[in-house]
């Protein structure tokens, strides 16, 4: 995947009609948002392009939509919350159907610098089916510029993803990417394609399925493989050991065998957990109070289940980060939503709070976990984008990030 990618720096947009897709893609509880943090990100981008006299077009998609349109999942809490944020009104185009005239009448009134947010894309149906191509187009019609900010959304082949550029390039128009998605070029795709050495990979959560492609990806570009989480103890009976009533996928069990001798042979350290923090029963609520045992993993009982990785396994991994110039985690340790059971993700996240190398968070629950545990400052970069940035370690091509132009 080419990742020299052009910029909104290495465009002129005064006087231009710039649509920008963003990821506004945030928590609502009755109508408030709960977290900004994705519009806070969209800033960068979108204050530059009005600076440089841009006619800024926003859109996005907001939650799953799944029986139609319906003013619970309208983007309105978002046009009110950008325009305090610019410090300029946000005019929003509340028309369900996204791109019709009302859309159209907003983007003729605006002048250089105005910001119009066009009604949540998921409003129009299924972005990536026939109808994507019609909503691809009715998008381009709009602007002379595509810029593409959402990086959480750039795994999808969808309309306002990828669609719409083949219809900015028909008529001449470029196709970029915003700061936020070249941050995540930048430090994901650079990490992966051409990581400063030695590269340690910390893989955790709790499927082994949800990381096959991953797992195999990083071996053949990492130096040291570290695996925690519920996904180890697929693993740790794949060599044989007891691991009682701990999260299992026994039809990965060849794969995993499979992925121990490409380690070997490849030269490279697979780290799995030596003891386990282990509970006679699963806690209801997830964060009430539990009983824990530590055992090393030669002698897990068969009654119990393994939920974190013990303290001998987490001084071992952190051992292992203090010599990498280069770390990318995705997947916690443990059940890290109980206080009890978060000990061996909180000792991940200080280690790599308290290196000097590149540290990179892949989005999805590690980046929940690190901003809850207070270390998010401390990282490198944390990715906006779980799929996107699973999709981008396993090696994938990503339809946003292809569909820019190339410099």
């Amino acid at each position: 995947m080419s990742l020299n990618k052009k910029s909104v720096d290495d465009i002129n947009t005064k006087g231009k009609r710039v649509l920008v897709r963003c990821d506004f893609n945030v928590p609502l509880k009755d109508g408030v948002i709960t977290d900004e943090t994705r519009i806070v990100a969209a800033l960068p981008t979108i204050q530059k392009l009005m600076k440089d006299g841009g006619k800024v077009i926003l859109c996005s998609h907001l939650g799953k939509v799944k029986n139609g349109p319906n003013e619970g999942e309208s983007l309105a809490p978002v046009a009110k919350r950008l325009s305090e944020k610019l410090g300029k009104e946000v005019v929003f185009v509340s028309d369900y159907n996204v791109t019709g005239e009302a859309a159209t009448k907003a983007v003729e009134a605006m002048n250089e610098g105005d910001v119009v947010l066009l009604q949540n894309t998921r409003f129009r149906g299924a972005e990536e089916t026939k109808n994507g191509e019609e909503f691809s187009k009715e998008l381009a019609d709009l602007a002379d510029i595509y810029v593409c900010d959402a990086f959480g959304s750039s795994h999808r082949a969808h309309a306002s993803v990828a669609g719409v550029t083949k219809f900015i390039s028909a008529k001449g128009g470029e196709n970029v990417v915003g700061y936020l998605m070249q941050k995540e070029i930048d430090f994901l795709g650079n990490a992966v394609e051409n990581p400063v050495r030695p590269f340690v990979a910390i893989l955790g959560g709790a499927k082994v399925a949800d990381k096959l492609n991953v797992i195999s990806n990083l071996l053949e570009k990492c130096d040291t493989l570290i695996i925690g989480g519920g996904m180890a103890y697929t693993f740790l009976k794949a060599q044989g050991f007891e691991i009682g009533k701990s999260l299992v996928d026994d039809t990965k069990l060849d794969y995993c065998k499979e992925m121990m001798a490409k380690a070997e042979k490849l030269g490279k350290k697979l780290l799995l957990p030596v003891d386990s923090v282990t509970i006679a029963d699963f806690p209801n609520p997830i964060d009430a109070p539990v009983e824990v045992e530590v055992y090393d993993v030669s002698d897990m009982p068969a009654d119990r289940e393994g939920c974190d990785i013990g303290p001998k396994t987490a001084e071992m991994y952190a051992d292992a980060v203090k010599s990498a110039k280069t770390v990318v985690w995705n997947g916690p340790m443990g059940v890290f939503e109980n206080p009890t059971l978060a000990a061996g993700t909180i000792a991940v996240a200080k280690a790599l709070a308290e290196t000097d190398a590149t540290t990179i968070i892949g989005g999805g629950d590690s980046a929940a976990a690190v901003n809850q545990l207070g270390f998010g400052d401390k990282m490198s970069h944390i990715s906006t984008g779980g799929g996107a940035s699973l999709e981008f370690l396993e090696g994938k091509e990503l339809p946003g990030v292809v569909a820019a132009d190339d410099k």
